[in-house]
């Protein structure tokens, strides 16, 4: 299939060595740099409406696929994600840069920012989760633990997947049929390639992670969080955990999207976003 982005004569991907493994990724553009970090089962494609604007909005954008997911090494110990993402800058000689996250890749980005703050020039993060925060909304609970239940079933993988969607696209204010049906599919496509390409990983090793939950005041960059109102309690908490302890942090509520803001209300989100790159250029 051709790449979405074949056209573009910069367009640039690759491999980068991490311990006990390695990255891939993509980068395309001129400018200051800026990461785009996926969400957990997914893969760097979910940036893929943003990345083309990113690109011609003066910056030079990177994503890649994080360690389990995508065409990344499989997970085969314990690792830290956000010293991935520093060997991965350190490779593409990228001093710090601004880092785009949803969900875990929100986590990831907050993780950086606490253990290399001088990696980091500003955050913007949708849909966050944070390190040291722990699940409770009894929806989300719920469905992590039938998520746990369905692994060595006969029709593990699709039960595990299903309740991903749920969780995570659907969320716990909507059923599947409230979904838009394309959304949905890709999504599910996504975790499932990620499910069948890295399932020899789960549970080889752990994520080492900063806590980010007690550390939150330690961030200096310029913040924006975004959270959609159909999505689970545990992300308002915590879009309103990092609006209340990062200083000057700003949150954005995205209406009628889910988890995926980027994805279901993507005018709005992509306004948001551009709003707050262009308040940190000079």
């Amino acid at each position: 299939m051709t790449h979405p982005f074949a056209a573009w004569s910069e367009l640039d991907n690759g491999t980068v060595p991490i311990k006990d493994g390695e990255l891939f990724y993509e980068t395309a553009g001129e400018g200051p740099a800026l990461v785009l970090l996926h969400g957990g089962m997914l893969d760097q494609h979910m940036w893929d409406e943003q990345f083309s604007w990113l690109v011609g909005s003066g910056h030079r954008v990177i994503r890649y696929d994080s360690r389990g997911h995508g065409l990344s090494s499989t997970v085969t110990g314990d690792w830290a994600n956000h010293d991935d993402l520093c060997a991965l800058l350190d490779a593409l000689d990228v001093p710090s840069a601004i880092l785009v996250g949803l969900s875990h890749g929100s986590r990831i980005a907050l993780d950086t920012a606490i253990a290399y703050p001088e990696r980091v020039a500003a955050l913007a993060l949708a849909a966050p989760g944070v390190s040291g925060r722990p699940f409770t909304d009894p929806f989300v609970r719920e469905h992590i633990k039938e998520q746990v239940a369905a692994i060595g079933t006969p029709d593990g993988m699709e039960r595990y997947i299903e309740h991903f969607l749920r969780m995570w696209v659907d969320g716990p204010y909507r059923q599947p049929s409230a979904v838009h049906p394309g959304l949905r599919e890709r999504m599910r496509a996504s975790a499932a390639a990620t499910v069948e390409v890295h399932a020899d990983g789960v549970g080889a090793g752990m994520p080492m992670e900063v806590g980010a939950a007690d550390r939150l005041s330690e961030i200096r960059v310029p913040t924006v969080v975004f959270d959609g109102d159909l999505d689970s309690r545990d992300i308002a908490a915590n879009a309103h955990a990092i609006a209340l302890a990062v200083p000057g942090a700003h949150r954005v509520r995205i209406p009628g999207a889910g988890h995926m803001v980027n994805l279901e209300n993507a005018s709005l989100y992509d306004h948001e976003l551009r709003a707050f790159l262009s308040a940190l250029t000079p």
